[in-house]
């Protein structure tokens, strides 16, 4: 089963899908996935007062999670990574797996992304759209950081959240880097 919960942060509400074994999801209020997946009737949304200590087991993804969270918003340490469940074709993993790799406070391009596609071996080619594309549809933000990747000349390039948002969590981690 699969449930939801929103989470405050300083960005506004996100929302987290999860079962008793991995996340899902991880949306920010502005994505449109957001709107879907709070629709979605096929998963439970929980709320506080439903977390009781006889549902922590199936809980402990949602605690992990919002712990993750809790310390990335503060610009402590967040530890390791809840465990997470993507469904998206081998590219697309491929790239999320790379942006897991990029440290907090620094930026990567779409083609220093594809660049490390191509050095895995497995691709000949990799164009920075097919690139942009998967980066666009991660559907875990914060925990996988596409907001982490930036055009070539520097500039902010797409971003599921809004450019803005995006500009805001750029420098929260850089401010909080230091």
């Amino acid at each position: 089963m699969l449930y939801k919960k929103i989470y405050k942060s300083l960005l506004g509400d996100i929302l987290i899908v999860f079962n008793e074994e991995a996340l899902f999801g991880l949306y920010l209020y502005s994505q449109k996935e957001f709107a879907e997946k709070l629709r979605d009737s096929e998963i439970v949304e929980i709320y506080e007062v439903a977390l009781s200590a006889s549902k922590e087991e199936e809980y402990k993804i949602l605690r992990l999670t919002e712990t993750w969270l809790d310390k990335y918003f503060s610009g402590r340490d967040t530890g390791p990574i809840p465990s997470i469940k993507v469904s998206g074709s081998e590219f697309r993993k491929d790239v999320w797996d790379i942006l897991l790799k990029i440290p907090y406070g620094e930026t990567r391009t779409y083609k220093e992304v594809g660049e490390a596609l191509l050095a895995s071996g497995k691709y000949e080619r990799v164009s920075n759209q097919a690139v942009g594309g998967a980066v666009g549809h991660n559907p875990i933000s914060l925990i996988i950081p596409c907001h982490r990747v930036i055009g070539s000349d520097g500039s902010l390039r797409g971003y599921a959240g809004g450019l803005d948002v995006k500009r805001k969590l750029l420098e929260l981690e850089k401010s909080r880097k230091k």
